[in-house]
């Protein structure tokens, strides 16, 4: 049987690290999970089908997997099948049944879990293939406004970050109500997505997709096509610094939820504390950026700090004071702040 475990460390080294510390109760519907889910994204990307194939696909994957067809589920396989130049990412599209099997195992309190966060995601999915131009028309369409950008921020990271949280209720006896916890790592999840927008800004535009809403350029004086030209970073600046601002904001609701977690959930604790603070250095970087635009370089943090991060663990799950204020250093203050300072 294919070792899922492989799967999910080779398409996502630094979430794999993550699901590493949770405990076997959790990681492995977690990590079925991000499979679907990624399996999804990858139908939604392949080149191998037109969009509208492709949005046929994304409108039906949930219920392939709540009520699996093994045909339906080949038929997709081969379909998308060789579509990844990835070897794992490959592996993982021809997996499917793999994946199935594990799903089925589940309780089904945890399949529904699953299914509830595969098809928010997939509807993330759909605004991709029904908002922007096909990859190959050499247009770049934009979000229209804030509202739209934040929607798909939920749909793609705060829902994961719901279906995270929701694992550890089933699980973990916390110090806040469920529903303030759930809320919280929406939140958190809002602020991964987002930094994964910024990060990315470059390639997505190259494929026709700017999340930046239009309405945030055109103060600016700038289109989304505009934003191909390295020239024009200069003019991005404050948009730029707009979302990453929110991102913080948004993030800092980590504190609360890291504190919600009993110091002797130790596994729980790291997992948290990890993808949070590697969200807070990459905030950092995209804003020393002073390139973002240019499609030659990723912005992301050097494995150093990552395996600092990892070092520092140890006094980290047993302090949320000093949690606190490492992220807190991290983040620094948010506009309104500034100001109140000067």
């Amino acid at each position: 049987m294919t070792d899922l475990k492989e799967l999910l460390k080779h398409t996502s080294r630094s979430l794999y690290l993550s699901a590493r510390c949770l405990p076997a109760a959790v990681r492995e519907p977690f990590a079925i999970g991000y499979l679907l889910c990624r399996y999804a994204d990858s139908i939604a990307d392949t080149a191998l089908l037109a969009p509208d194939k492709r949005l046929k696909w994304i409108k039906i994957f949930p219920s392939l997997i709540s009520q699996p067809d093994a045909q339906r589920q080949q038929e997709l396989v081969q379909e998308i099948s060789g579509s990844s130049s990835n070897i794992y990412e490959e592996k993982l599209l021809q997996n499917l049944p793999a994946c199935q099997e594990a799903f089925d195992h589940l309780p089904d309190i945890q399949k529904k879990m699953i299914l509830e966060v595969v098809h928010a995601v997939c509807q993330g999915m759909e605004m991709d293939l029904q908002v922007f131009p096909p990859e190959r028309a050499h247009l770049i369409y934009a979000l229209p406004n804030k509202k739209e950008l934040e929607t798909y921020c939920h749909l793609m990271g705060g829902e994961p970050g719901v279906f995270w949280s929701r694992l550890i209720v089933s699980h973990v006896e916390l110090s806040l109500p469920n529903k303030e916890f759930l809320s919280l790592g929406k939140d958190i999840g809002d602020a991964l997505q987002i930094v994964n927008i910024l990060r990315d800004l470059p390639r997505d535009l190259r494929i026709g997709r700017c999340y930046i809403p239009e309405e945030d350029l055109k103060p600016c004086g700038l289109r989304p096509e505009d934003l191909l030209e390295q020239i024009n970073s200069p003019r991005f600046e404050p948009v730029k610094q707009k979302w990453i601002d929110w991102g913080r904001q948004k993030l800092r609701s980590a504190k609360a939820y890291f504190a919600a977690l009993p110091k002797t959930q130790l596994r729980h604790r790291a997992a948290v504390a990890w993808p949070v603070l590697w969200a807070a250095d990459t905030l950092n970087k995209l804003e020393k950026e002073t390139n973002l635009l240019d499609s030659g370089h990723k912005v992301k943090i050097p494995r150093s700090r990552i395996y600092f991060t990892m070092a520092m663990t140890p006094f980290l799950l047993l302090s949320n004071i000093l949690f606190n204020w490492w992220l807190q250093h991290k983040l620094g203050p948010l506009p309104e702040e500034r100001a109140q300072k000067k």
